[in-house]
């Protein structure tokens, strides 16, 4: 009887998840887990994408150039591969989140008691994968349709100008470059340490990992390290250049 109910609750879930994960029509990777220390270690993002296909998925690695089809980034899952701790045991459970960070499917824990990391990696992944197949995955259409609906009664009222990004020269010390554009809006996706910010390629434009003040960061942007921080409601990337503080004001979607 226990048994009966414990499958025909999995068959609940999985049904509800497969409403989800069908209304998206494709799944980006990461080019390195959060627990990893470099990228594709083990091989791990190289067999989530195997998996990933061989479960009816599109993937595209987040390095890739995508086609124009997947240009909306909120009809694009994003996966992560996550980590438990374990005694002697290696843990691993996949989640996909929307463009919003929100946990649309989450994966039973796959285990392996293997002593060699490679083959550890391989068992568990492939474990935590078996909930994803039983999924029978079928992109529905339902992201198209959802953006054709939201683009229809919009009316676009024409521009006297191009936006652009204007530098205003606040004192001899200090910089000031205001970035005035929807296009410019940044995604924040959450990470273990924090954020990563993404724009609608979908491309990490930033990593912020936490403080001790929940309205502070520290900002990660290319090879540049400074800080995100929140004033009057807007968010600031604030870095030193040639000795000079350059406080960039960034649009952000947490």
């Amino acid at each position: 009887m226990k048994k009966q109910f414990l499958f025909l609750l999995l068959l609940v879930v999985s049904y509800s998840y497969s409403q989800s994960v069908n209304d998206y029509k494709a799944v980006i990777i990461p080019v390195k887990y959060d627990f990893l220390k470099s990228e594709n270690q083990y091989r791990l993002t190289t067999m989530t994408k195997f998996n990933l296909n061989k479960a009816g998925f599109v993937s595209f690695y987040a390095s890739e150039t995508m086609a124009s089809e997947y240009n909306d980034r909120c009809s694009l899952l994003y996966i992560d591969v996550v980590k438990e701790s374990g005694f002697l045991t290696t843990k691993l459970f996949i989640t996909l989140k929307d463009c919003y960070g929100k946990i649309i499917f989450q994966s039973i824990t796959g285990k392996s008691k293997e002593k060699e990391y490679q083959v550890a990696y391989t068992e568990a992944l492939n474990e935590a994968f078996r909930s994803l197949y039983e999924l029978k995955y079928k992109y529905n259409g339902s992201a198209t349709a959802k953006v054709q609906t939201a683009i229809q009664p919009e009316v676009v009222k024409p521009m006297s100008a191009p936006v652009a990004v204007v530098a205003n020269v606040v004192s001899e010390s200090v910089v000031v470059n205001t970035v005035i554009a929807d296009s410019n809006l940044l995604y924040a996706q959450p990470t273990a340490t924090g954020f990563q910010l993404i724009d609608s390629t979908p491309k990490v434009i930033m990593k912020l990992l936490k403080t001790s003040q929940p309205n502070s960061f520290i900002a990660i942007k290319d090879t540049v390290q400074g800080s995100l921080i929140l004033k009057d409601n807007q968010w600031y990337f604030e870095y030193y250049q040639n000795d000079k503080l350059i406080s960039e004001k960034v649009a952000v979607k947490f």
